[in-house]
């Protein structure tokens, strides 16, 4: 195992632990469902909204849950979106019937010992949750199917890229955008599939995320193996646990320029400039647009930093 892969796997653990102590902090008002025998937990716009919704679909963190990032999900619905967020067979938190002691299915430290069959529940969850949200009539009349974005953090990112492409047997049809949240990319870097992406994507990265966020930032990783448009974020001192509801002074941030990507390619809202410009607490910021525009502001190189 090399170090940068000793790292990941002790960064993803250590993550864990911190994830716990930040969900202890109350929830927001929030719908639990069973929906294709999933526990899904489900966000809506408030009362009142016309017309249908763009749909985004959230996939937690390794023995995390659906619940781990609130402060995400409930802004996301607070900008018009239903967001629908499955706990995954792998769930600890918010009552998930995992062991937190339970080993990946693969070591995150091997990732040339992944493939499309490592946690391939996760894409059987997604698809199997919006088939039944298709034909379910209370569903039906709310949700615009022609605007449909995932996002994920960590095992979660993997799997909404998996998604999105970068593992063809697992192709979703239909999703606009693809959110990254310190995802663990490094299993396709190795099998060199970003390329099959096929929804523009925001990789978020932190300067204390040692264990993910290099493989994405470095030459020849995530971000330059991937199509445009596509862009990255790094948001400065932030960690792993960044992305859940342990506290970060990153998260207003992070849902700043989640809305801002996300309503520009899954609502087809015009571009807000705040989606390429580089705000205090960020890092770096990278972009190349479906125009051809790219552009970088960082504090300093990416080469000085890997």
């Amino acid at each position: 195992m090399t170090p940068s892969s000793r790292r990941a796997s002790a960064i993803l653990r250590v993550g864990l632990v911190l994830l716990f102590i930040g969900l202890a902090l109350p929830a927001a008002a929030e719908e639990s469902l069973s929906i294709a025998g999933l526990r899904v937990t489900v966000w809506a716009p408030a009362a009142g909204v016309k017309g249908k919704s763009p749909v985004i679909i959230f996939s937690h963190g390794f023995h995390g849950c659906a619940t781990q990032s609130r402060f995400l999900t409930e802004a996301l619905a607070k900008a018009g979106y239903l967001v629908f967020a499955p706990d995954h067979r792998d769930a600890t938190c918010d009552g998930g019937g995992a062991n937190w002691r339970d080993r990946p299915e693969a070591p995150f430290g091997k990732a040339d010992a992944w493939s499309d069959a490592v946690y391939r529940d996760r894409a059987d969850d997604i698809h199997r949750l919006l088939d039944a949200l298709k034909t379910d009539e209370r569903w039906t009349a709310r949700v615009d199917w022609d605007r449909l974005g995932l996002a994920g953090h960590s095992l979660g990112g993997y799997t909404v890229l998996a998604l999105a492409g970068a593992w063809s047997s697992w192709r979703l049809e239909g999703v606009k955008a693809v959110l990254a949240l310190s995802p663990y990319d490094q299993p396709f870097l190795a099998r060199k599939t970003l390329g099959g992406l096929e929804a523009p994507v925001m990789y978020q990265g932190g300067t204390r995320d040692l264990g993910i966020t290099p493989s994405v930032r470095k030459p020849g990783g995530g971000y330059d193996q991937s199509p445009a448009p596509k862009y990255f974020v790094e948001f400065e001192g932030a960690g792993h646990p960044a992305w859940s509801d342990f506290p970060s002074e990153s998260h207003a941030a992070i849902v700043a320029y989640a809305r801002a990507f996300l309503d520009r390619y899954v609502k087809g809202a015009p571009a807000d400039a705040a989606l390429t410009r580089k705000s205090p607490g960020v890092a770096e910021l990278r972009y190349q647009s479906e125009l051809g525009t790219s552009g970088a502001a960082a504090a300093q190189s990416a080469g000085a930093r890997q």
